[in-house]
C-alpha cells in the first residue's frame, strides 16, 4: 500500500501560509484602488474600508458595480444581514463587534492597516499586553496575550516587532528564525545562543517577551502555527453565492434593451394578520411574447423583478419565473400573478420583466398604495383575472388565526418533554388536535394549548402537529414539528391545498421550507402534473395558480432547492376520487465496500456480482453504480481524555493530515472532541482552516464517555443526505455514560451512518471494549482498527480514505410491505472467490 505522505515543520508551515493566502479576502490584497471609489459618497468609501478584512475582491466589485445610493444601502444591510451569528435575536453581534473594534483600532494606532489594527480587528483587544526594551541588540517589541475564548481555542502569545523604530509593527512569524528580532544577529549565533542574548539585552518587560518565546517553542513543531492558522484566518463568511442571489434581483436594464407593452393593475384579496396581501397582475398580450419550443412543448418563459421603495429605502425586493405550456393558456392575453404581503401605506415599484426567449423588456417605475384590509377586501382592478383567481383567493381570510409549535430548547429530545402551541386570533376555535406521526393523541378544548410527550431514552425523529378546529369540525390552522432534528435538516411541506380539497378552476400553494443551518432557499419550483408553472426565489412562498383542467384529479409539486443543488419535494392530490391512496416507494441504499483477503477495496465489479438478502428473502437490485465523485460527509471524533495526553499530538497531526487529503470542494468534515462530555469543535464544513482551528490548543483532560458521544455524532449527521462516515478514535473504555453499549448500537443502526473505529493502546484486559468497537463498525458498514502507536494513525486515515472513494452503491426496494417498525437484517454477497462485502447489516424501516 502506498503510504500517506508525512510533512515537517516547514511543510506545515507552508501550508498554513497558502491557506491564508488562498481565504484571506482578495480585497485586502489589492494593489491599487478602484478610480470608481472616487465617485462614491464619503459613507460608502468608508464601509469599503471597515470591511476590507471582510469583504472578498468579488463583493468589493459588486458594491462598486451599483449605480443607485438606495440599492448600495441594500447591499450594506444584506452584507451584515447574512454573517449575522444569531439571526433570531435584535441584535447583529458581529456587525456590533466589528464595528466597536474599528473605532478601538482607530483610536490606538489612527489607521486600519497593518499587523496590528488587523490581529485586533479579527480577535478583539488582547487580554494583556507589553512593551518590551532590548537596548540596541533587538528592534522594538510588543508583546499581546490572549486567553481562550470563541475563536481561539487556547491561550496564545503574539510578538510584534519594530524595524527601524519607526513605522507600523509587524508580526513575527517563528518560521522566519529569531534573527529577524535582532537589529544585527550575532555572526554565527545558533539560535539558542539568540535567545540566552535576548535574555540578557531586554530589561523592560523582559519576562513577558521570555515567556512569549517560552511558550512558542514550547508548542513546537504543530501547535504554534496551528493556533496563528486560528489567530490570522478570516472570520467566516458566507458563500459568494448570496451575491449572485443579490444581483439576480436587479431592476436595472440592459443598454439599448428592446421593450414590451404591458398592463399592470392590484388586488388586495386578503390580508395575513397585520399585512395586506398585495396581488399584482401584469397583462401582457401574447403576440408581443416569444415562443420556446423544445422536444415538441412549445411555452412562454419570463420573469419579474421588482423592487418595493418606501421613504426611499429599499423595502422588499421579489423574483417570480413563470413557464406557460401554450396549451394551457386562453385568450389573446397572458396573466402574469405575483403577490407581496405588505404593511399598509405607499411603496414606489420598480418593475422589471423578461421574456427569456425574446430578449424583450418591460419597465416600469410607479406609486402604489396598499389599503388597510379589514372585513370586505376592495375590489381589484383586473375583475377577469380576479374571477379565475376567485378559488385561490377565497382560502384567505381576514382573520388571525394561526397555531405556532414552540421549538424546545434542548437539541435532543428524551424522556417526557412538555410541548407547547402559541395560538392566536379571535375566530371559532373549539378544540387543539395534537399528532404524533400522524395518529392523534391528545384533543384539548382549552387553554393552555400543550401536550406532554413520552419519547424514551434514546432521540428518534417523529412529527409533532397541532392542528386548530372550529366548532364545525374544519381545520382552520396547523403547524408541524420535526422532534430531534439535527441543524441539517431540510424539507419543503405543502400547507396549501391540503388533501382531498376539490378546486375547479385555481388554488393557492402554501409551501412551508425549512433550510439547513447556515444555508439558504435557492428556489422553489411548483408543478402541475410535472409541468413547470412558476418559481419563486423568496418568501412567502405563496402563489395562486389556475388549474389547467377544470375540477380534473391533477396533482401539485413544490421542489425546494439549495444553491448547490441539492432537492427536497412533497406533493398533495388535488380533486381525487374517494378511496385513493398513496403508496410511499422508500429504496434501501447500501453503500459497500468490497474488501479482498488482504483488505484492501476491490473495483470494477458489476450488478451481476453482488445478491441481496433481507430476512433470508431476496431482493431485486433497482440501482447500482461504482461511486467515486460523490460528495462524502465525515465526522472525526476524537477522544481528549486525561489517557491521550502522551498520544494527542499524534492524534492532531493524523486528523489534520485526513482533512487535507480527503477534501474536495463538494465535500464536508466535522469535528467533535470528548472526553466526559461531547463537544462539536467544527460544524461540517470543507474549509481546512476551520477544522485545523478545531484541533489547535486541545488538552487531553478528564474521563471517557464514549457511547454518549458517539450518540451525540450519530445524532448530527441527522438529515445529513449521501454517503455518511463517522471516524471514532478512542484510547480507553466507556467510564461515565449515561447510555449503555446497546443503546448506542441500536441507535447506530437507526442513523444509517458508517462508523470506523480505531482503539489506541488498549491494553490486554480491555478485550470486551474491543469486541465492541469492532461490533460497532461491522454492524454499521465500518471497519476497526487497533494499534498500539499513535504514529500509524495517518496510515489507518488513509486507508479509510481510500475506502470510502472506491464503494459501490447498491439500492432495492424491500419486498416486506408488513409495515412494521422492527430491525429488518440485510445480507450482502458478493460472488467472487476471496471478495466480501462490507455495508450496514440492517436497518429500521
Amino acid at each position: 500500500m502506498r503510504r500517506p505522505p508525512t510533512r515537517t515543520l516547514a511543510a506545515l508551515v507552508t501550508l498554513a501560509a497558502l491557506l491564508l493566502l488562498a481565504a484571506a479576502p482578495a480585497a485586502a490584497r489589492k494593489q491599487k484602488e478602484d478610480p470608481r471609489l472616487a465617485e462614491l459618497a464619503p459613507k460608502y468609501r468608508q464601509f469599503l474600508e471597515e470591511v476590507d478584512l471582510l469583504l472578498t475582491e468579488e463583493e468589493r466589485q459588486a458594491f462598486l458595480d451599483l449605480e443607485k445610493d438606495y440599492q448600495r444601502d441594500a447591499y450594506i444591510e444584506q452584507f451584515w444581514r447574512i454573517r449575522d451569528p444569531y439571526p433570531n435575536t435584535t441584535r447583529n453581534e458581529l456587525r456590533d463587534r466589528w464595528e466597536a473594534r474599528v473605532e478601538q483600532a482607530r483610536s490606538r494606532y489612527g489607521s486600519l492597516r497593518g499587523d496590528r489594527p488587523r490581529m485586533l480587528l479579527l480577535n478583539g483587544p488582547p487580554d494583556g499586553s507589553a512593551d518590551v526594551k532590548c537596548g540596541i541588540d533587538l528592534w522594538p517589541i510588543e508583546v499581546w496575550y490572549y486567553g481562550k475564548n470563541e475563536r481561539l481555542r487556547d491561550e496564545l502569545y503574539l510578538i510584534f516587532y519594530q524595524r527601524w523604530g519607526v513605522g507600523d509593527f509587524q508580526l513575527w512569524q517563528p518560521a522566519a528564525g529569531i534573527q529577524d528580532l535582532f537589529q544585527t544577529p550575532p555572526f554565527r549565533a545558533s539560535e539558542r545562543e539568540m535567545l540566552a542574548v535576548a535574555a540578557r539585552s531586554c530589561s523592560l518587560n523582559g519576562d513577558a517577551f521570555m515567556a512569549a518565546l517560552a511558550y512558542i517553542y514550547r508548542h513546537g513543531r504543530l501547535g504554534y502555527p496551528l493556533l496563528l492558522m486560528a489567530a490570522e484566518a478570516p472570520i467566516e463568511g458566507p458563500s459568494g453565492e448570496w451575491l449572485a442571489t443579490f444581483q439576480s434581483y436587479s431592476t436595472d436594464l440592459p443598454e439599448g434593451a428592446a421593450l414590451f407593452p404591458a398592463e399592470l393593475s392590484f388586488g388586495f384579496p386578503g390580508r395575513k394578520q397585520s399585512r395586506t396581501v398585495v396581488q399584482g397582475t401584469l397583462l401582457v398580450a401574447r403576440e408581443e411574447l416569444s415562443t420556446a419550443e423544445l422536444g415538441g412543448a412549445r411555452s412562454l418563459n419570463l420573469l419579474i423583478t421588482g423592487e418595493l421603495l418606501r421613504e426611499d429605502r429599499l423595502f422588499d425586493r421579489f423574483r417570480y419565473k413563470f413557464d406557460l405550456p401554450l396549451e394551457t393558456l386562453s385568450g389573446p392575453q397572458v396573466p402574469l400573478v405575483f403577490q407581496r404581503h405588505l404593511r399598509p401605506g405607499d411603496y414606489r415599484l420598480v418593475l422589471k420583466a423578461e421574456d427569456l426567449n425574446g430578449d424583450r423588456y418591460h419597465y416600469l417605475d410607479r406609486e402604489l398604495s396598499v389599503p388597510l384590509v379589514e372585513d370586505a377586501p376592495p375590489p381589484p382592478a383586473d375583475l377577469e383575472t380576479a374571477a379565475i383567481l376567485a378559488e385561490a383567493n377565497a382560502i384567505l381570510s381576514t382573520g388571525d388565526t394561526t397555531v405556532t409549535l414552540v421549538e424546545p430548547i434542548d437539541d435532543i429530545l428524551v424522556g417526557k418533554v412538555r410541548f407547547d402551541a402559541l395560538v392566536t386570533g379571535n375566530g371559532d376555535i373549539a378544540s387543539v388536535v395534537f399528532s404524533l406521526d400522524g395518529q392523534p393523541i391528545l384533543r384539548k378544548r382549552s387553554a393552555p394549548w400543550s401536550v406532554e410527550l413520552d419519547l424514551g431514552r434514546l432521540p428518534r425523529s417523529q412529527v409533532l402537529r397541532a392542528a386548530v378546529m372550529d366548532s364545525a369540525g374544519k381545520e382552520v390552522a396547523a403547524d408541524e414539528m420535526l422532534l430531534n432534528a439535527s441543524a441539517h435538516r431540510f424539507t419543503v411541506r405543502l400547507v396549501e391545498p391540503r388533501p382531498g380539497q376539490h378546486f375547479r378552476s385555481s388554488l393557492r400553494a402554501v409551501a412551508d421550507v425549512e433550510a439547513p443551518e447556515g444555508q439558504r432557499i435557492e428556489r422553489v419550483e411548483l408543478y402541475l402534473d410535472e409541468t413547470l408553472v412558476a418559481t419563486l426565489y423568496q418568501p412567502p412562498y405563496e402563489q395562486p395558480l389556475v388549474l389547467p383542467t377544470l375540477g380534473e384529479l391533477t396533482y401539485l409539486r413544490a421542489v425546494a432547492y439549495l444553491p448547490d443543488g441539492n432537492s427536497t419535494d412533497d406533493h398533495v392530490f388535488v380533486n381525487a376520487p374517494p378511496g385513493l391512496e398513496e403508496i410511499d416507494v422508500q429504496l434501501v441504499e447500501l453503500y459497500t465496500s468490497a474488501i479482498d483477503r488482504s483488505g484492501r477495496p476491490v473495483e470494477g465489479l458489476g450488478e451481476a456480482d453482488f445478491r441481496v438478502r433481507e430476512d433470508g428473502a431476496p431482493q431485486e437490485i433497482v440501482r447500482f453504480e461504482q461511486v467515486r465523485d460523490l460528495p462524502i460527509k465525515t465526522a472525526v471524533l476524537l477522544d481528549i481524555s486525561a489517557s491521550m495526553a502522551s498520544r494527542l499530538e499524534d492524534a492532531q497531526e493524523a486528523a489534520l493530515a485526513f482533512f487535507q487529503q480527503t477534501l474536495t470542494p463538494k465535500d464536508r468534515a466535522a469535528l467533535i472532541t470528548f472526553n466526559d462530555r461531547p463537544q462539536l469543535v467544527a460544524k461540517f464544513t470543507n474549509r481546512l482552516l476551520e477544522l485545523g482551528g478545531g484541533l489547535a490548543g486541545l488538552k487531553a483532560e478528564r474521563g471517557t464517555a464514549l457511547y454518549d458521544s458517539l450518540i451525540f455524532a450519530l445524532h448530527y449527521f441527522n438529515g445529513v443526505k449521501g454517503q455518511r462516515a463517522l471516524l471514532v478514535l478512542s484510547d480507553g473504555k466507556d467510564e461515565t455514560s449515561r447510555f449503555g453499549f446497546e443503546e448506542t448500537l441500536e441507535y447506530a443502526r437507526r442513523a444509517g451512518v458508517t462508523v470506523y473505529t480505531i482503539g489506541l493502546a488498549l491494553g490486554r484486559g480491555e478485550g470486551d471494549t474491543k469486541k465492541r468497537l469492532t461490533q460497532l463498525a461491522e454492524e454499521t458498514g465500518g471497519r476497526s482498527y487497533f494499534v498500539d502507536d499513535s504514529a500509524a494513525l495517518r496510515e489507518i486515515y488513509y486507508a479509510i480514505e481510500k475506502e470510502l472513494r472506491s464503494q459501490y452503491l447498491i439500492a432495492y426496494q424491500s419486498t416486506n410491505t408488513s409495515g412494521d417498525g422492527g430491525f429488518r437484517r440485510v445480507q450482502l454477497e458478493v460472488e467472487r472467490p476471496g471478495v466480501r462485502a462490507q455495508t450496514m447489516r440492517g436497518y429500521y424501516p
